[in-house]
């Protein structure tokens, strides 16, 4: 799936227990965001596009980090940063879960490759988590979902006052909620 439905399946889920605060929905957020680190080598693969020697290093090492041991990682260092906070660092090792749940339900490529999971990386390269019916990454399930993410985003923001925007800004997210709860007025009277 896109990095933008694992943004918001992240935020929702980051935003399923009201008590956290907008430093510990950020970390589960990106928990689910993350773990496509590792598709960075598309940016040195574009360049080197027409050289004589292209890099492969999205191909070589994309979902080399959609593994056990970079889950625990991440879980770590989201109880450290959170301040050994226990629901935090499990929302984001299920937001991280997640993100891999997505990718094999709907990651196929565009030349059909289904891209597995290596799931117990670097203890094993035996397990290797695919579903023979995936979809591919511009099909119609995965838009749905992304809509839906999208229309649930909206209302949260709508009735907590907490968007994903409050990651980057908090004006950008006061005016946004603002801009909603106008839009959609709160409690209307019959």
């Amino acid at each position: 799936m896109s990095p933008v439905t694992h943004f918001l399946t992240g935020w929702v889920v980051a935003s399923s227990v009201p008590s956290l605060n907008v430093k510990e929905r950020t970390l589960i957020t990106f928990a689910g965001v993350v773990p496509d680190i590792d598709g960075l080598g598309a940016i040195p693969d574009f360049i080197t596009r027409n050289s004589n020697d292209p890099s492969e290093w999205f191909s070589l090492y994309h979902h080399q980090l959609h593994n056990i041991a970079f889950g625990l990682l991440v879980a770590g260092i989201v109880f450290v940063i959170a301040n050994h906070n226990w629901t935090t660092t499990l929302l984001a090792l299920f937001s991280f879960h997640l993100h891999l749940f997505e990718d094999i339900l709907g990651g196929r490529g565009p030349d059909g490759y289904q891209w597995p999971i290596p799931y117990l990386l670097p203890f094993s390269n035996k397990a290797q988590l695919s579903w023979t019916g995936q979809w591919a990454l511009n099909a119609w399930p995965n838009i749905l979902i992304t809509i839906c993410l999208l229309l649930i985003t909206f209302y949260l923001a709508w009735s907590t006052g907490h968007s994903p925007l409050e990651i980057f800004s908090a004006r950008a997210n006061e005016v946004f909620v603002t801009t909603i709860r106008r839009r959609f007025i709160r409690n209307s009277t019959v």
